[in-house]
């Protein structure tokens, strides 16, 4: 079993920061890519950020020059560091690892965390 812990949000003024963090536990063998996704109500979930295993990484457009993806390989652990936050930016904020467990190596598994409202006020 992996399983996802989030962290890290909250309620902050806009042109504010929080950093998320999300950290793996669980029989893994490899991660292969970490990402942050948000939901805001009424829309579909969004990529916001991924940063693979040779980290390499990518962001959508609308957070692209605010948030910085970020890894601790030893712990397992990704960070999604949101300066110049925007009401905008308003979501749960949901974290996603693909992996190889030892249990089942010739597959890539997925995990979802449970969620952290991010709330920015204007």
């Amino acid at each position: 079993q992996v399983q996802l812990v989030e962290s890290g949000g909250g309620l902050v003024q806009a042109g504010g920061s929080l950093r998320l963090s999300c950290a793996a536990s669980g029989s893994i063998f490899s991660i292969n890519a970490m990402g942050w996704y948000r939901q805001a109500p009424g829309k579909q979930r969004e990529l916001v950020a991924v940063i693979t295993s040779g980290g390499s990484t990518n962001y959508a457009d609308s957070v692209k020059g605010r948030f910085t993806i970020s890894r601790d390989n030893a712990k397992n652990t990704v960070y999604l560091q949101m300066n110049s936050l925007k009401p905008e930016d308003t979501a749960v904020y949901y974290c996603n690892v693909h992996y190889i467990t030892y249990q089942a190596m010739g597959v890539i598994g997925s995990s979802w965390g449970q969620g952290t409202q991010v709330t920015v006020s204007s």
